[in-house]
């Protein structure tokens, strides 16, 4: 996968395949951000790359706000949508969260904060067409 780059897909197959592929180039450390309207794919993207590092029983953290996941990777899974202030992140530690060099982070909704997000990140941009495909806009920062 080289970024810049977009994938159409037609179906949740198409979806797994397409995490299974993306995460052979993500690693501890690294940050990706996945945008998109309500019911795009996002936590279902995320819930298929994490099984290629062998973790399951993947949910949005939408109330929690952090989910932590422990496999062959440690996740950490981010969902910004229900914060109403920044200092809500703040509270939780996620400077720290940021610092952890041993774990991948996702982070859904995080267009709603950008001023918040480290410089060195891969944006994911999920857009649902009226045929129910998804085009994936991956991005380098």
């Amino acid at each position: 996968m080289v970024f810049p780059c977009i994938h159409k897909v037609y179906s949740e197959k198409d979806t797994e395949n397409l995490a299974s592929e993306f995460s052979s180039f993500i690693n501890p450390g690294d940050l990706v951000i996945l945008n998109g309207n309500l019911g795009s794919g996002k936590t279902f993207f995320i819930k298929e790359v994490l099984k290629s590092f062998n973790i399951t029983g993947v949910s949005s953290p939408t109330f929690a706000l952090v989910n932590e996941y422990y496999g062959n990777v440690n996740i950490y899974h981010f969902d910004f949508y229900r914060i109403e202030k920044i200092n809500e992140l703040y509270d939780i530690g996620f400077d720290e969260y940021m610092k952890d060099e041993e774990t991948i982070k996702f982070i859904e909704w995080g267009n709603l904060f950008p001023s918040i997000l480290p410089n060195k990140r891969i944006e994911i941009e999920i857009v649902l067409q009226n045929d129910l495909s998804r085009d994936f806009y991956f991005s380098k920062l």
